[in-house]
């Protein structure tokens, strides 16, 4: 199933079967936004009842009923990343409490709408709904079916977090690492190939960290600071609030949309595929990516070396949840098999590139590689091998780190968008300066992505640093722990794109020029 044809849901049927436009929509919309806006900011003071931990505001109050009844986000149903089921809604305001505070998006611009309902994707919404309210756009069947048919070729990508996740679905202990498990599972549910998503994201760093270095030395016109492009809520985030940032994204793509293309042009030419019969599935911890699948420009492969601009590079992405609700509906008990090896060709990985899932990874593997290539070093300084500046779940943190040749390298990390809005108004102010700055929407990082086991609900604050360390175990316990050395990924170059990272066949197979300025869509607050 294509993500860029999202499912009707029952709202928009009812929508188009009474005639109703999408910009009377947004008025309609509007209007109950801006009820649910004065339920929200109607709290009663009194003696707090709530504990500590990572918790909703309105937990600060007295309970009475203004404070349960706190209204909701808006929630446009063309959206390819979540949907709510409205019977379920109990108007708690949970999930308006988490997009407002956490990610800086309901609240942060004025009504009424213009022509678009603003969301970035990322599911925390569905982490904070107690009720289920609110959930990831359900692909599970579309996934079963496609298993199904005969005469497609199922090709299935990990990423990092879901492997220190997906046991916490089957009563496993939280940053139980299910690597080996979770690629029987695949296989028991009848995937034709299972790669890992961690291989690009060393073929991710690799290309970044080129970009990086050439940006510092000036070789490249484009700004500093840069800032990474992995995540997409991050990305849609910067779309929409701070359009005039976008030269700075990266144009590397995510790992997932690196290995996505890759898939139907070297593993299809290996194995004498046809492409079109390919079928690419994901594995996310998070429900942005269902978006990122989506967007126009994501379609590298058919574009720039198939001859065939339709066809779509990733065709399903699924979350974690999504992953052991199809396990579960085929019988397959997880803790009970045996671990399973991924396929070879492109599934190598670092341990650089298992620690993308926690917040400040993506940097940390980022400095390791372009550390090397600016220095030319080979030995690299232990300092960046466990880099604790920048790790941790604090949302704003940053390190200098000096580099033979260059100087002082500023780096910051930031995850939750509300955060990004501070960082970013510093930037623009002038009050701060870095050379590299790693985004994530998701507080703590992809670990605590929006399609996570929901046991990562506030105070749990245990359940994410329990899944951060089991991937820096990973990292801690390999000896590859550099992306560029990563040998399949040397194979890559030297067989198939034979130019070096950030050129040629690599730039457009592996990087991006579609970001989209968003801002005309909202107003956003000053």
């Amino acid at each position: 199933m294509k993500q860029d044809q999202p499912h009707n849901t029952g709202t928009e049927i009812q929508a188009n079967e009474a005639g109703v436009s999408r910009r009377s929509f947004m008025q309609i919309a509007g209007v109950g936004l801006a009820a649910s806006a004065a339920a929200y900011a109607g709290g009663c003071s009194g003696k707090p009842i709530g504990g500590g931990g990572w918790m909703p505001e309105q937990y600060e109050g007295t309970g009475n009923f203004p404070v349960q009844l706190r209204g909701r986000v808006p929630i446009d149903p063309q959206n390819v990343s979540i949907m709510r089921n409205d019977s379920k809604c109990i108007l708690c305001g949970q999930c308006a409490e988490v997009c407002n505070r956490a990610e800086a998006i309901m609240g942060h611009y004025e009504l009424p709408l213009i022509d678009d309902i603003p969301c970035i994707g990322c599911g925390q919404c569905t982490l904070w709904c107690p009720t289920g309210a609110i959930t990831e756009r359900d692909d599970t069947l579309a996934f079963l079916k496609a298993l199904d048919d005969p005469d497609l070729h199922v090709v299935v990508q990990t990423a990092p977090s879901t492997r220190v996740a997906l046991g916490e679905e089957f009563g496993m202990i939280p940053g139980t690492n299910v690597e080996g498990k979770q690629v029987a599972a695949l296989k028991a549910l009848g995937c034709n190939q299972v790669f890992d998503t961690n291989f690009s994201a060393d073929l991710t760093i690799v290309e970044e960290a080129t970009e990086l270095v050439k940006r510092i030395k000036g070789e490249l016109n484009a700004p500093i600071p840069m800032f990474t492009s992995c995540c997409p809520g991050w990305i849609k985030f910067c779309e929409y609030f701070y359009p005039e940032f976008l030269p700075n994204l990266s144009t590397a793509l995510s790992p997932m949309s690196m290995l996505s293309p890759l898939v139907k042009t070297y593993y299809a030419g290996k194995n004498n595929l046809d492409p079109s019969k390919i079928f690419s599935v994901a594995i996310m911890p998070c429900t942005a990516k269902k978006f990122e699948a989506s967007r126009p420009e994501m379609n590298n492969a058919g574009a720039n070396k198939l001859g065939d601009p339709s066809m779509r590079d990733t065709d399903l992405v699924l979350t974690t949840r999504e992953l052991a609700k199809a396990l579960k509906i085929r019988g397959i008990n997880l803790p009970a098999l045996e671990d399973a090896p991924y396929d070879k060709l492109m599934s190598e990985y670092s341990g650089a590139g298992a620690i993308f899932g926690a917040t400040g990874g993506v940097m940390e593997a980022a400095v390791r590689t372009a550390y090397h290539y600016i220095t030319g070093e080979k030995e690299i300084p232990a300092l960046l091998y466990e880099l604790e500046p920048i790790r941790g779940l604090t949302g704003i943190k940053s390190a200098k780190l000096d580099v033979p040749g260059v100087g002082e390298v500023r780096v910051g990390v930031v995850s939750g968008m509300a955060n990004a809005k501070k960082v970013l108004e510093q930037i623009k102010s002038g009050a701060e300066s870095w050379h590299f700055i790693e985004f994530m929407a998701c507080p703590g990082g992809c670990i605590s992505g929006g399609g996570q086991p929901k046991t990562s609900l506030p105070p749990s604050d245990y359940v994410r640093k329990d899944r951060t360390n089991a991937i820096y175990s990973i990292d801690e316990r390999m000896t590859l722990r550099l992306s560029h050395e990563n040998q399949e990924i040397k194979t890559l170059y030297e067989n198939y794109i034979d130019q070096d990272p950030n050129e040629h066949l690599a730039h457009k197979l592996l990087h991006t020029s579609g970001y989209t300025d968003r801002s005309m869509n909202l107003t956003a607050k000053k």
